[in-house]
């Protein structure tokens, strides 16, 4: 019996091997695919990412070299870093933050006497107010009043090789909330001239919207003074600054906390913070849906209804005011809200009611963005944007519940995350201090940040914070 050699077949009558000239029988046409390892938790895997990057920093520097390009250490650190929260949120929290949410350092009075604590402000529906005291640990908020904490992502939290205790106490705002005549329309920290460089503001500027029956106001809310919880906040902390006939959609102050730009459905008013005077600095048949006061308040940028982005230089008569072509531009949807960069005055963002953020540089606006941000879903809901301290990341939340983080620079999305069932639709990012000349404490955030992030939703407040 001749041998069975692979590839041939013997032929008796001829006696020799032929070739096959097709595929060999009872083989298969393609190789069976190799045996894949099971995928990994997706932050295990980051883990061990993270330890080859630092085992590539400490070899060769802060350039990583790979088969396609160079890359920088410290940026793809953290965007590893900033795709890995951990979030967690506070239980008896719903519809009392789901307009906007603020942070500020004021001095709280207990029975230890002054000490200087975290403060989150809050804006939920039918125009209510809210003020927390927020603690690092459990003795400087009551515990058997504080707002108990539930960790919400990772969902496999427990896999997780460590894990990350929450270092945020929310305590109670029994005593010091405000109730308003109107829905709150803005919420902004305002920074006042008097105050030295190196010291944060604690005032902020509130606008509603007004109905019918009342008028669009503007308010001031001073928390310089010493907060005593469990008693209503005083009448002198809070009181009304001008009110309009118009509906109230947006505002936004100067550096120096001495004027407020107010976006109305009539155009733009220019508000005096210390005397109350306004003036008319722009008139508009479009709703003004978000303003920005940029270039130590000499000009304002303007979001409004019709999809259009335009610049108003303040410093001219408005008489003679005219809208600048070369500094306008347009989006897609109507411009619900703009946030300029503070460590790069030019540039601003952008976001539109149909799910589009955009990058623009406020000298070449007629060019289009600079960066996109894909990835974001929403059709007519006016939710914010968060951009953290060092200005590298931007979050928003969508109509999906989902809440997305991308790069700034490169458009990158870095997190897409659903932790809740309801729209993020407000977040605030707190800075601890002002910006100084180098503005080296902001750019190293993301090396040591002692802040996380605030989002809210109708079902409450959640925090977010990373390993």
């Amino acid at each position: 019996m001749p041998k069975e050699l692979p590839g041939f077949y013997y032929d008796e009558e001829k006696k020799r091997y032929f070739a096959y000239k097709g595929p060999i029988p009872g083989s298969s046409r393609k190789p069976p695919p190799p045996n894949q390892p099971p995928k990994a938790d997706s932050l295990c895997q980051s883990i061990k990412l993270r330890q080859k990057l630092i085992q590539s920093r400490e070899l060769w520097g802060n350039v990583i070299f790979s088969r396609k390009d160079k890359f920088n250490f410290q940026s793809f650190y953290q965007k590893c870093h900033a795709s890995q929260p951990i979030i967690w949120k506070y239980k008896g929290t719903r519809l009392i933050a789901n307009v906007a949410l603020g942070h500020v350092v004021a001095d709280v009075s207990s029975t230890h006497g002054l000490t200087e604590r975290d403060i989150l402000v809050s804006v939920g529906a039918n125009g209510l107010l809210c003020i927390f005291p927020v603690g690092q640990a459990e003795d400087e908020v009551d515990p058997m009043e504080n707002h108990k904490a539930d960790l919400v992502w990772p969902l496999n939290s427990d896999t997780l090789p460590r894990r990350k205790e929450l270092v945020k106490e929310l305590g109670s705002s029994c005593g010091s909330t405000i109730c308003l005549t109107s829905e709150v329309s803005c919420l902004k920290l305002l920074r006042k001239s008097c105050l030295p460089a190196d010291i944060m503001s604690k005032y902020f500027l509130i606008t509603t919207l007004g109905s019918e029956n009342t008028s669009g106001s503007v308010y001031l809310l001073d928390l310089s003074k010493p907060l005593h919880f469990g008693a209503s906040v005083q009448i002198q902390e809070f009181h009304e600054l001008a009110s309009f006939k118009q509906t109230i959609w947006a505002a936004d102050c100067d550096p120096e906390g001495s004027r407020a730009a107010i976006g109305t459905n009539r155009g733009v008013m220019l508000l005096n913070v210390e005397t109350g005077v306004s003036s008319r600095v722009f008139d508009c048949k479009s709703d003004v849906l978000s303003v920005q006061l940029v270039q130590s308040g000499k000009v304002i940028i303007c979001g409004l209804r019709n999809k259009s982005i335009l610049t108003v230089d303040t410093r001219q008569k408005h008489i003679k005011r005219r809208v600048d072509k070369s500094l306008t531009t347009s989006m897609s949807s109507s411009v619900c809200c703009l946030s300029s960069l503070d460590l790069w005055d030019q540039y601003f963002l952008a976001s539109s009611m149909d799910g589009s953020i955009k990058l623009y540089d406020h000298r070449l606006m007629q060019r289009g963005p600079v960066q996109s941000y894909e990835g974001n879903v929403n059709t007519h809901t006016p939710i914010k944007l968060g951009i953290d301290p060092s200005e590298k990341v931007v979050m928003s939340g969508g109509e999906d519940c989902y809440t997305r983080l991308w790069d700034i620079k490169t458009g990158e999305m870095l997190l897409e995350a659903k932790f809740m069932n309801s729209i993020p639709s407000a977040v605030c990012w707190p800075r601890r201090g002002v910006i100084t000349a180098d503005r080296q404490d902001y750019r190293n955030y993301w090396q040591d940040h002692s802040l996380g992030a605030w989002l809210g939703s109708s079902e409450g407040i959640y925090y977010m914070d990373w390993l």
